[in-house]
């Protein structure tokens, strides 16, 4: 067992990784939300999808803290899944959502040392930045959830929103146009807090690709 795992950790430290992690990043963030738009209670595709990126986590892990932070995160994750299914969930939705939410901001951090942990540039350091643009996208799906869970509101316009797992797609959608800064205007921030996530996440959108572009371009020029 422990051979299995130390195979899995090798390739999930390695640039190859960053491929298999755009692919999913790309199923969860693109695809997804269509599937549960047209098909309805796909949240099952949701779930696994999640823990497959928080188990990414646990493999990507090269330092003895982060590892524990993973390790801790997707059993806390686990935990309040199960612990939904009783009678009275709602209780541990919103704690659910946070620990996601950190999840996602610890995947971040990991992949970003990552990317830069050498002065190595190739083609699997770019699909490592898309992925970290893509999971900034997908915690910010997230903090919108949350907003609106405990604040009855986030997201307004051409809309409706059910407090429940299907209401993915919409977040998701509405972070990534955040994120994109394309904003069709058919959705919009409400309240404070949502609108100020919204352009936290278009500055990070507009910085993060240039200062990764020039990140990489200055190590490739370092490395010739």
């Amino acid at each position: 067992m422990f051979q299995y795992f130390k195979k899995a950790k090798n390739y999930w430290i390695s640039d190859a990784s960053f491929g298999s992690l755009l692919i999913m990043l790309l199923f969860t963030v693109f695809v997804l939300p269509a599937m549960i738009e047209s098909k309805g209670d796909t949240t099952i595709f949701l779930n696994i999808m999640f823990f497959l990126l928080f188990f990414v986590g646990i493999f990507s892990a090269t330092e003895k803290g982060f590892l524990i932070a993973s390790i801790s995160m997707v059993t806390m994750h686990l935990l309040l899944r199960l612990i939904r299914f009783t009678d009275n969930p709602y209780e541990f939705y919103l704690l659910e959502r946070i620990v996601i939410i950190l999840n996602l901001l610890l995947l971040i951090f990991i992949n970003m040392r990552l990317l830069f942990r050498d002065e190595e540039v190739n083609k699997y350091r770019v699909a490592g930045a898309i992925n970290v643009y893509l999971l900034v996208a997908l915690a910010g799906a997230f903090g919108f959830e949350y907003i609106h869970l405990s604040t009855g509101q986030s997201i307004g316009g051409d809309v409706i929103l059910t407090g429940k797992d299907e209401d993915f797609g919409n977040y998701m959608y509405f972070s990534l146009v955040s994120t994109s800064t394309v904003g069709f205007g058919e959705l919009y921030p409400v309240g404070m807090t949502a609108r100020m996530l919204s352009v936290f996440l278009s500055v990070t959108g507009v910085l993060f690709p240039a200062i990764v572009i020039a990140k990489l371009v200055s190590l490739g020029s370092q490395k010739k």
